[in-house]
């Protein structure tokens, strides 16, 4: 029986299946059982059922039929039963696969079903709301060993309904900068606003970004930019009046927004920032229950121009990419316990974050508010996480 989880029916949903046969395998021939596919396929039916290790994942295909592993592609063995991998071959495969390639295929197949579920949003009848991408750095706590620093990945990920569309490991938090143009090169990006922290605000970037992929950027400028920083800090803010405000209640706390821009004039020097048009001044007041009340003045600058984006538009990106952070990382370390993880060999922590933006993205885009809740009703029946990501239980719909 198909699930439907949100306004997006699975049916909808296209087949993960042909993704996963674009990753090489990086196995001999002698000696191999299972398809690169299939292990591949285990391993993302039991993440989407909230499994958060690669013992867990083993377990999943214990509990699946024979009928569902054969919709995957496990084959038979002699006595015409089939056995799903075990967690030392998932290990395996998973510390030896090429994490480019499966980062490819998913965001490729996560790319394919954003587009599907927000198409009618993006339609020409609905000017002046462009698809906002944001770039945000996650460290893996538990990848560390005593020889070894943690695995750091940057992720380019959409705001409203989370997708992460691209994903690269990085050396340190330090180096990811030099990761942003490899990231975002494989993406189309022509009209789609990207959004950046005051850490990837590099004016090479930016520059790559307007001019070699036709987009536009809001970037947070702090003092590790100290001349554009002093120039935007210096502009004539008491002079503009608030031009959107908003307030809201939650964790504990009280919080409201307020912003200004300010176009920026060529003529007159302008910004030491590429491509700038507008500057932006976000006023942050918080609130925290039997605290004092906080206040924090950001300041951002934008190569949209005043006809391009309103001040509620500006306000929005800026405010999504501060929560793409907080939903994407909350989920991944919450629900699936990512920093509690300690698996580390190979590539086995970027492949099983890969999984984890699998099953956040495809439950994102069918319509699941609470990944933790979805994830918990499909745990204890394996046949509901394959029409999830668009496999029929008949393995004759492709191959046995």
């Amino acid at each position: 029986m198909l699930v439907k989880l949100g306004p997006l029916d699975v049916g909808q949903v296209g087949d993960l299946r042909p993704y996963f046969d674009s990753v090489p395998d990086p196995r001999s021939r002698r000696g191999r059982w299972y398809s690169l596919t299939a292990v591949l396929l285990v391993c993302a039916c039991a993440v989407v059922s909230g499994a958060k290790s690669i013992d867990e994942l083993a377990e999943w295909g214990e509990r699946a039929a024979g009928t569902l592993l054969a919709a995957i592609g496990i084959r038979r063995h002699l006595l015409k039963w089939r056995r799903t991998p075990s967690p030392a071959t998932i290990g395996r495969v998973l510390g030896a696969v090429d994490g480019d390639a499966l980062d490819r295929a998913v965001g490729a197949y996560l790319a394919d079903r954003h587009r599907a579920a927000t198409a009618p949003a993006q339609a020409p009848s609905a000017p002046g709301r462009p698809r906002v991408i944001a770039v945000d750095g996650k460290a893996l706590k538990g990848s560390a060993r005593l020889t070894a620093t943690r695995r750091h990945l940057l992720s380019a990920v959409t705001h409203g309904t989370v997708v992460t569309l691209a994903q690269v490991e990085v050396a340190a938090k330090t180096n990811e900068t030099t990761h942003v143009q490899p990231l975002l090169a494989p993406l189309d990006l022509a009209g789609t606003v990207v959004t950046f922290d005051a850490l990837h605000s590099v004016k090479a970037n930016i520059s790559w970004l307007v001019e070699a992929k036709k987009a536009h950027y809001i970037a947070v400028i702090k003092t590790n930019q100290p001349t554009a920083h002093s120039q935007l800090t210096a502009l004539p803010w008491r002079d503009i009046s608030v031009q959107h405000t908003t307030s809201g209640t939650g964790h504990g706390r009280r919080e409201s927004r307020s912003i200004k821009t300010c176009s920026i004039a060529d003529e007159l020097g302008g910004i030491a920032f590429p491509h700038a048009r507008l500057a932006i001044r976000v006023h942050r007041r918080r609130k925290q229950t039997g605290k004092r009340e906080t206040r924090e003045s950001v300041y951002a600058v934008t190569s949209l121009d005043t006809h391009q984006a309103g001040p509620a538009h500006l306000a929005a990106a800026i405010r999504g990419h501060w929560g793409v952070e907080n939903s994407s990382h909350h989920i991944r370390d919450v629900t699936f316990a990512e920093g509690a993880s300690t698996v580390h060999t190979g590539t086995a922590p970027r492949a099983m974050a890969a999984f984890r933006n699998l099953a956040i993205g495809v439950l994102k885009t069918l319509g699941a508010d609470n990944i933790a809740k979805t994830t918990r009703a499909i745990r204890d029946q394996p046949e509901r996480a394959l029409p999830i990501l668009g496999i029929t239980n008949d393995p004759d719909t492709y191959g046995t």
